[in-house]
């Protein structure tokens, strides 16, 4: 008996990786494989995410088209980039209408691609190409079909709408302020429109900073200083409403709660002081360039850049790695600065007769000093006499080990650390598992766990399996007799492994000074059970 069709659907719901025979139907595996957003591993994600690239790429094609100096020789290709996104829109208009019948939202009507067509992101799609069609019949000011071309920006809706919709859900009877909370910071009730506002973000402040480096370049400021100007206005403008979102929604934390502390407490933290950073400039020489030439100030709107490190967890983690490796970093470091200051005063003692211009005191050998033993040797300052010379020798061969000590400290400090974080998140995701499944507000901390930690899907699947597999492995272990466990060493081995495994967890989990005080201090730990603690 041929399983129904509703069966099929289920299934394909369950496992896309159905083959095409088990489907149902041509257009009901596209649906499922294109569009379907129920469904992980499609491609919809996929999809989703280049169009609304390809919409941004035409906005900025239509800035530059206003260019002359930019068009007029590239003007062929703008025309080819205008055809290609024009095809990319239309396939995705037919693709989408051809499908409305799989669609849950249009499938029950009576004439489902009539319904889609009504549809307000139908509309938005038809409104994108139209002017494309509508030059080719009716004579249209070229002007006038490029304002039009900028409808295109509204596909964009078809991404936020669905995102804006499930915010609301999410935050359904929360005050306003904890709605912009949602909004701005991390935390279960963002949802996708979080994610969205985070990546708005990060592109104004990648294209903020790549106009800044543009902007020094003489000949294209030339030619793009009014939209340098603009540009610069609209980042400022966002990055200013960004951070006064934050100032104000901050109170919502549970270690900011206070009205006025709260807020001061968070604008004297890092992130909130790059993000002064990021706008202080431009409004001091607004408000105070005919006091004095600020003009200066303008490259330190490169400082917007470090308003990405709050978007990844890599900084956080190097700061932990140079605070716990600091005491052997101070060493290495005293040693460089003894080595740099005894190295500058012999070079001093040795040229300065010779060279009294470049060794003139012992501050400006310095900076021969520390050339030399960075193995640098720019070439602009170096020693003439024969004594001098061979200290260089010397000197450049203990500089390759002396100045290759803090680097070699921070790469293993480094790895270290992200093993230690990966396994807390082992850790983490055995309590987590504890009740057989993922909540959703555990799926969320995990999500955001294996972002901070550079995870992929993949590997987060494993450790999800290997966990499992542990869990099994455990509860299969433990009603075991000493006896089978003497007669099967292949069984005991697995068993050591797994209580090593646990002991593991134990030092990761508990405050390490506090547990080895109480084991070295109690009378009731043998000397096999100190050891292996210390070597744990």
């Amino acid at each position: 008996m041929n399983p129904s069709t509703n069966e099929l659907d289920d299934d394909f719901t369950m496992d896309p990786q159905l083959r095409l025979s088990e489907a149902g139907s041509l257009r009901r595996w596209l649906f499922n494989w294109l569009l379907n957003s129920e469904i992980e591993g499609n491609y919809y994600q996929f999809i989703e995410r280049w169009v609304a690239l390809l919409i941004i790429a035409n906005l900025f094609a239509l800035v530059f088209e206003h260019v002359p100096a930019i068009y007029q020789p590239y003007a062929h290709w703008f025309h080819v980039f205008d055809l290609v996104s024009v095809g990319v829109f239309t396939l995705e208009y037919l693709l989408r209408l051809y499908l409305a019948p799989e669609d849950k939202e249009f499938k029950s009507s009576s004439l489902p691609r009539l319904a889609y067509a009504r549809s307000p992101f139908a509309l938005i799609d038809l409104i994108a190409i139209l002017p494309f069609y509508l030059a080719a019949f009716v004579q249209l000011d070229l002007r006038m079909l490029r304002a039009l071309r900028l409808l295109r920006i509204f596909k964009l809706f078809r991404v936020l709408i669905p995102a804006f919709r499930e915010f609301q859900q999410l935050n359904a009877g929360r005050s306003f302020r904890q709605k912009l909370h949602a909004l701005v910071w991390p935390g279960e009730y963002g949802g996708r429109l979080h994610d969205y506002f985070d990546t708005f973000i990060m592109v104004w402040v990648v294209v903020s900073v790549v106009a800044v480096i543009l902007e020094s370049v003489a000949s294209i400021n030339y030619i793009l200083n009014l939209e340098f100007i603009v540009l610069d206005t609209i980042a400022v403008g966002v990055f200013t409403l960004e951070y006064l979102l934050r100032i104000y929604t901050v109170v919502e934390t549970t270690e900011h709660k206070h009205a006025f502390f709260g807020r001061f407490k968070y604008a004297r933290s890092g992130n909130a002081i790059i993000d002064l950073l990021a706008v202080l400039p431009f409004f001091l020489e607004a408000f105070l360039h005919h006091l004095f030439d600020l003009r200066f100030l303008r490259v330190f709107r490169l400082l917007r850049l470090l308003k990405l490190t709050k978007y990844t967890g890599s900084t956080k983690t190097l700061y932990t790695v140079i605070k716990r490796e600091w005491p052997v970093m101070s060493a290495s470091v005293f040693i460089m600065m003894l080595l740099v200051i005894l190295t500058a005063s012999l070079g001093y003692l040795f040229e300065h007769e010779a060279q009294p211009d470049k060794f003139e005191n012992i501050p400006a050998s310095i900076y021969w000093a520390v050339i030399t033993l960075a193995s640098v040797g720019y070439g602009d300052l170096y020693p003439v006499t024969p004594v001098g010379r061979m200290m260089t020798i010397i000197l450049a061969l203990l500089g390759i080990g002396i100045f290759a000590i803090p680097a070699a400290i921070l790469s293993s400090a480094f790895s270290d650390q992200l093993r230690i974080e990966r396994e807390t998140l082992l850790n983490e995701l055995f309590v987590m598992l504890s009740d057989g499944h993922l909540s959703a507000e555990e799926q969320d901390v995990l999500e955001r766990e294996a972002k901070r930690l550079h995870l992929s899907q993949e590997e987060v699947n494993r450790l999800i399996e290997k966990v499992n597999r542990q869990k099994e492995m455990l509860e299969d272990q433990q009603g075991i007799p000493v006896q089978r466990l003497v007669e099967d060493p292949q069984l005991a081995l697995e068993r050591f492994r797994e209580l090593a495994g646990q002991v593991r967890q134990i030092a990761l989990m508990v405050k390490s000074d506090e547990m080895q005080r109480l084991i070295e201090s109690s009378e009731r730990s043998t000397a096999l059970e100190k050891r292996i603690w210390r070597e744990t």
